[in-house]
């Protein structure tokens, strides 16, 4: 699901939530995979980690078979410093979510780590 060709890049890392949200909505997993560097890592929040774009992806197509909605929190303004950024959103549950963006070389953004509750 989810053409590549209309895909848009994140030119801010405020984008990156409300994409990642949108995608997986859709059910737009390889969507969803394409936010993340190829060898960036995720704290599911769960115990697990994972590494890599095939190890992500996996992830969010478990998510999407089990029909789980991600929930829409609060974003927090990202902190920027120079070609990184941390970005936050406090989910309904009061869980926290924390990440970091890297600027690619055409100036979109993409997570590079992301940690699903530092709560």
């Amino acid at each position: 699901m989810g053409d590549p060709a209309e895909r848009k890049p994140a030119y801010d890392p405020q984008q990156l939530e409300p994409l990642l949200v949108s995608r997986q909505h859709a059910g737009d997993v390889d969507g969803m995979t394409a936010l993340f560097e190829p060898d960036a890592v995720i704290d599911c929040g769960d115990g697990r980690s994972l590494r890599g774009r095939e190890a992500i992806r996996s992830y969010y197509a478990e998510i999407a078979a089990s029909g789980r909605k991600f929930a829409v929190g609060e974003q927090r303004r990202a902190l920027v410093c120079g070609d990184l950024a941390l970005t936050s959103t406090r989910l309904p549950d009061g869980d926290v979510t924390s990440e970091v963006a890297r600027r690619q070389v055409d100036g979109s953004w993409l997570w590079v780590i992301d940690r699903y509750s530092v709560t």
